[in-house]
């Protein structure tokens, strides 16, 4: 997913987001383990998704944060 796709998402679908990539990473993993996998450019990208979301979602909680804190 790009990162615009994901700065659209709430915080929830964020983190339900961030759920199913960590379990397609943990399949994919177990796939390669077993020698199923034939595309494992595949985990590359799913980790680098994994990170984006992460980035957005920390940046969205922050802006949370620090609009708390000034209203």
């Amino acid at each position: 997913m790009d990162p615009k796709a994901l700065r659209e998402l709430t915080v929830d679908e964020l983190r339900e987001k961030h759920r199913q990539f960590k379990e397609e990473l943990f399949n994919l993993r177990f796939q390669n383990a077993i020698g199923q996998l034939s595309n494992t450019s595949r985990i590359k990208e799913v980790r680098r998704t994994i990170a984006r979301v992460l980035t957005v979602l920390h940046e969205k909680e922050s802006i949370a944060e620090r609009a708390g804190v000034r209203g």
